[in-house]
């Protein structure tokens, strides 16, 4: 599974990120997408890593920024990973 984490140029408000969530949701195959107007960024978790410029292609035309993108692996940890 990979995070990618986008830094976005122009939200303001809850409603900028329902925006970018549904255009990434309505796009991609993804597990989760979360948006914060107050850090600036967008947390997608998916299966396979995604094009770059497949989501500047999604994002831009929203009206929004991406100034850049970060993928790296991720592990979904538990309640009790501490045991393992």
């Amino acid at each position: 599974m990979k995070k990618i984490v986008l830094k976005i140029d122009g939200m303001s408000c809850e409603m900028c990120e329902s925006h970018i969530n549904d255009a990434i949701r309505n796009a991609f195959l993804i597990k989760k997408v979360t948006s914060s107007f107050k850090k600036g960024e967008t947390v997608i978790l998916a299966d396979n890593d995604l094009n770059e410029e497949s989501i500047k292609a999604v994002i831009e035309p929203t009206g929004y920024k991406i100034i850049s993108i970060q993928s790296e692996p991720y592990k979904k940890r538990g309640l009790f990973d501490f045991l393992k």
